[in-house]
């Protein structure tokens, strides 16, 4: 008996050592991973984009905002006129936060009776309003004393003004990104084994012999599963409503347009695996690899801007990154399209790209 499962096992040995792809996602896996998570899950936030209104304009408030700058944790990437133009910017997703320092700043200052100026933050992007609290709770100092102190005071630094989600609602953060993590988890696994099922129920060779270009067969698998993503989309969309109250602040038009974007690029995403795998094994290797930086990178659950400049740009080949950019801004914000056009035309160059790669690896050939 021993030996006879000692040949098993060394027929599984020898099998794994001839399949080259799965035997480098043994190794590769956990290392990329862990290389790449341990370096981008950060809960030490920094680098915030974040706009300034100084209405003040007195040496005291522009040392406020250096001391702001000079934490690390926001940078400040927008000057503006007025409060109006912090909420244009936040609701074209420009900026994660927005520092207001009224014309009496002075007087607040002086008199420690109320908070001296007001944050503006974007409830639709998670952990944000806990780092306005901590600046909110912070003694800063000037050059020439104390600006506010909770020990002087029992008034925060700061105003904190929660925007698109004033109740602080965990699921309204969560719920609309949440579209973009279920697609991506059945979109990439049902065209990921697309050819390879094909290829193993053998019937590669009846599509092969078809009139079809490689570039029309493409089309073909993935338009059914692009309703089915669309259904998913409004299934989603009505349990969010009916079960956790989440709003829908803009156009829905606008919604099902960049659904169907992200829908179109992750299936394309998937088939490109599927091009690449040689069995259904390896093609569900290949989309959990994605999926897995897509969760973690993209926004989902960590602000974009505070993660390391690696890390962003890794992401930034993720269409999930760009589809929650567009999500939140479109159902929380309120956002129009042309408000989103940047993550809109990523997603638009992406599904381009991809799709053309899948149709230049898939011949109308058995080899």
């Amino acid at each position: 008996m021993f030996f006879r499962i000692r040949a098993i096992a060394m027929k599984e040995v020898r099998q794994l050592r001839r399949d080259r792809l799965t035997f480098g996602m043994i190794v590769g896996i956990p290392l990329i991973q862990m290389l790449l998570f341990g370096y981008a899950i950060n809960f030490d936030v920094r680098g915030l984009k974040a706009g300034v209104v100084d209405e003040a304009q007195t040496s005291m408030s522009r040392a406020l905002i250096a001391d702001i700058a000079a934490t690390g944790v926001l940078k400040i990437t927008h000057r503006s006129q007025s409060v109006a133009d912090l909420e244009s910017l936040m609701r074209g997703g420009e900026i994660a936060m927005g520092l207001y320092i009224p014309a009496d700043f002075e007087r607040r200052r002086i008199e420690r009776d109320r908070p001296v100026a007001q944050l503006l933050v974007d409830g639709s992007e998670p952990t944000i309003e806990g780092i306005a609290n901590g600046f909110a709770a912070m003694p800063l100092t000037g050059r020439d004393g104390i600006y506010m102190s909770t020990q002087l005071s029992p008034k925060a630094l700061f105003e904190v003004r929660t925007q698109y989600n004033p109740e602080k609602r965990t699921a309204v953060q969560i719920v609309p990104a949440l579209i973009g993590v279920i697609l991506s988890m059945t979109m990439m696994m049902f065209t990921a084994v697309a050819i390879v099922r094909e290829r193993e129920r053998g019937n590669l060779e009846l599509l092969i012999t078809t009139p079809a270009s490689s570039f029309e067969l493409m089309a073909g698998k993935l338009l059914p599963y692009v309703m089915i993503g669309l259904i998913q989309t409004t299934l989603v969309l009505i349990l969010g409503v009916l079960l956790f109250d989440v709003p829908i602040n803009g156009s829905l038009l606008a919604l099902y347009v960049a659904a169907l974007l992200f829908i179109a690029a992750t299936l394309a995403l998937g088939l490109l695996a599927s091009t690449i795998a040689q069995t259904q094994m390896q093609a569900f290797q290949m989309a959990f690899f994605v999926l897995l930086p897509s969760i973690l990178l993209s926004g989902f659950v960590f602000p974009f801007d505070g993660m390391p400049a690696v890390a962003r740009g890794i992401a930034q080949a993720l269409p999930l990154t760009h589809f929650i950019e567009l999500v939140r801004g479109i159902v929380l914000r309120g956002s129009t399209l042309a408000e989103l056009r940047i993550p809109a035309f990523k997603l638009l160059v992406f599904l381009g790209v991809v799709f053309a790669l899948v149709t230049l690896r898939f011949h109308k050939r058995l080899d």
